[in-house]
């Protein structure tokens, strides 16, 4: 029955479509408490001990088998230096801890992080061109633009999020100053070949990690900005010469609106802090209002609270036909340039204790999950090995076809065999409540206002991967039943 005063379409309860970490009052209010790394003789430590302080110290003197165990339940987290092991209690530096990294930079958003780092890659080189994925967030196209670069769209591969290397090949030239390559919901996009051509072209490589902060790869040699990790793994946007991630409200940590950037090479970290020093200037009464607005997260990013604050908005757009504004997808500039004040960063920080543990029980339901959704078909799960969709045992770390990675699970990208099936599923799912909706309503040269800088052209991959793709929540909010629900449904969409 339908609560008096409410309007068609509401619902008790709500499952967010992404599966952010819910804040604590003591997170909000209380003492950072817990900070301090493991101090034993051992050289080794686990960088991130403070996350899981049941874990006994990795250590030379460890059994093989206990050793393995550690590590596993660690998911290959980095050590730090025996002369490192100090209190920290800022979310820079706990970020850093947490990927692995001698520096992060904090940031007002994920996209105000990219334009740090394109502003400075602008001023190292004279070039003007910034190739983006054709299927991806509209800020990145505005960030390119805050920064008076020159936005070049490259289509993606058949059937996936990532770059098309031939389209990307043709694209890059003498004025190509970087390269975006996408690890998408989490999942971690192979890097490789696009490094083959960026450098080939001496273009930059900027990773968009804005979904995949905690997701990575096989350490490479070249990694400079990396203290010893164990295991040989890396944290995402060390591959190419910076990175960025986003805290904005779902993502795995919230600040409700902010972000962090990386770089591998010390001299470029240097520079992309100077930029930041110029750009970022204090804005006490933007800041107030962001801090009322992690407030209002912390309270309203609940199932029951959900409805109000996001299923009625996402439901009454939908009704409209105001499918952009459904989804999140509607932008503008200029993209606000602040630090982040001292008590939101005390909030990341504090949060940021109980992220790993709630990646990994992410990591295991999705385990539990795949095998049914790769039942489906004529369906493909995006961002995943045919091995883990088919349920083997490294589905827990979620790998890439053919790459040793540890993706993130925030949602599930499906992309179904046809546009009028996906239409019909979403018809029958979007009013439920369970979390299943869309990424990216267009390819980014079909979003109306991206029509001054983006013209008209060709990315048929892309336009598919709109057309035929919706999202399910990976929150643990979506129960067993509520999965059932969603699986009944596509089955019958599907037969």
């Amino acid at each position: 029955m339908r609560r008096p005063g409410l309007e068609p379409g509401f619902l008790p309860r709500e499952v967010p479509p992404t599966a952010g970490l819910p804040l604590r009052v003591s997170e909000l209010f209380g003492p950072l408490g817990a900070c301090r790394t493991l101090g034993v003789e051992s050289e080794k430590v686990p960088q991130r001990d403070q996350f899981l302080p049941d874990s006994p110290p990795h250590s030379g003197t460890m059994g093989q088998e206990d050793g393995k165990k550690w590590a596993a339940a660690a998911h290959s987290q980095p050590t730090i230096p025996k002369s490192d092991r100090l209190l920290v209690t800022d979310l820079p530096a706990l970020a850093a801890q947490f990927l692995g990294v001698e520096e992060v930079g904090i940031s007002a958003s994920g996209s105000a992080a990219l334009v740090l780092i394109l502003q400075t890659l602008r001023r190292l080189r004279a070039r003007r061109q910034v190739i983006v994925p054709a299927y991806t967030c509209p800020l990145v196209v505005l960030a390119v633009v805050q920064c008076g670069l020159q936005p070049v769209v490259c289509d993606v591969a058949p059937g996936s999020f990532e770059l098309d290397l031939d389209h990307l090949a043709a694209l890059c030239g003498p004025d190509t100053l970087a390269v975006l390559p996408t690890h998408l919901g989490g999942r971690v996009a192979r890097l490789d070949p696009v490094l083959a051509v960026a450098r080939a072209a001496g273009a930059f490589v900027v990773e968009d990690a804005a979904q995949a902060f905690g997701a990575r790869v096989q350490a490479q040699a070249y990694a400079q900005a990396l203290v010893e990790a164990p295991e040989g793994t890396q944290s995402v946007g060390l591959a190419g010469d910076a990175g960025f991630f986003s805290f904005a409200a779902g993502k795995g940590l919230s600040l409700y609106e902010g972000g962090a950037w990386l770089a591998r090479d010390a001299a470029l970290r240097a520079e992309i802090a100077a930029t930041a020093r110029q750009l970022q200037t204090p804005a006490w009464g933007f800041e107030a209002w962001r801090s009322l607005q992690l407030l209002g997260l912390a309270l309203c990013y609940r199932p029951r609270m959900l409805p109000y604050v996001y299923g009625l908005p996402l439901r009454r757009a939908v009704r409209r036909g105001q499918l952009a504004q459904a989804v999140g997808d509607v932008f503008d500039l200029p993209i606000p340039l602040h630090p982040v004040g001292a008590w939101r960063r005390a909030v990341g920080a504090r949060a940021l204790r109980r992220l790993p543990a709630f990646q990994a029980a992410l990591a295991r339901q999705a385990q539990r999950r795949l095998p049914q959704l790769a039942r489906l078909p004529g369906v493909t799960v995006l961002g995943v090995a045919p091995a883990d969709a088919a349920g083997d045992d490294t589905a827990q770390r979620g790998t890439v076809a053919g790459d040793s990675a540890q993706g993130l699970w925030p949602f599930f990208m499906l992309l179904l065999p046809t546009p009028a099936q996906r239409d019909v599923a979403l018809a029958a799912l979007w009013p439920r409540g369970l979390g299943v909706t869309r990424l990216f309503i267009h390819a980014l040269p079909d979003y109306a206002y991206l029509r001054p800088w983006l013209p008209a052209q060709h990315c048929p991959h892309a336009r598919d991967l709109a057309a035929r793709m919706l999202t399910i929540s990976n929150s643990p909010w979506l129960d067993d039943a509520g999965f059932a629900c969603i699986m009944a449904e596509l089955e019958r969409c599907l037969g």
